[in-house]
């Protein structure tokens, strides 16, 4: 018998991704979040969480997805990292699945159009691919860092401006 691992899964755009369940603090509704000056770009801002200021990041800023409307299905996901909680903004949270070891391949180059260091893997979820991401990549130390130091008082405004687009 093969081992098997738990992900949460959830939509980001028509894409399908997941993150290891012990990662995974809790699922809350977007509440209102407080911009910060000095945030990076993917930096929406900080939430109170029960009395803890936790920074929150959009997620799909951070891969550069096209921008999405906020609906009630929107979520975020209180995810712990390198000791952290930080926030990610979802469009909606779809599962808790287990994918066993056999139903997980190696990253492709490129998948929804982010790169291989954000991703562990993609599983094959019955006819569904879902992308596994390495959250210790995305959020990387630096940008845990940023985002903790958020609320200290800078002002001003972002500190990163998000990618130009292309050109034509």
């Amino acid at each position: 018998m093969s081992a098997t691992a738990q992900f949460v899964t959830f939509r980001l755009g028509q894409e399908q991704f997941a993150v290891p369940i012990g990662a995974v603090q809790e699922v809350v509704r977007l509440p209102d979040v407080t911009p910060v000056p000095q945030a990076p770009w993917f930096v929406e801002g900080v939430i109170n969480l029960r009395g803890r200021i936790i920074p929150v990041m959009d997620l799909g800023k951070r891969f550069r997805l096209a921008d999405r409307p906020r609906t009630r299905k929107t979520r975020i996901l209180i995810v712990e990292a390198d000791g952290r909680l930080v926030g990610l903004i979802v469009d909606a949270v779809s599962a808790v699945v287990r994918l066993p070891a056999g139903a997980i391949e190696p990253p492709p180059p490129m998948v929804s159009g982010i790169g291989v260091d954000y991703i562990t893997g993609v599983g094959k979820l019955g006819d569904q691919l879902v992308v596994l991401l390495d959250l210790a990549q995305v959020l990387h130390a630096e940008d845990l860092r940023r985002a903790e130091a958020l609320g200290l008082g800078a002002e001003g405004g972002r500190a990163d401006a998000p990618p130009a687009p292309a050109a034509a």
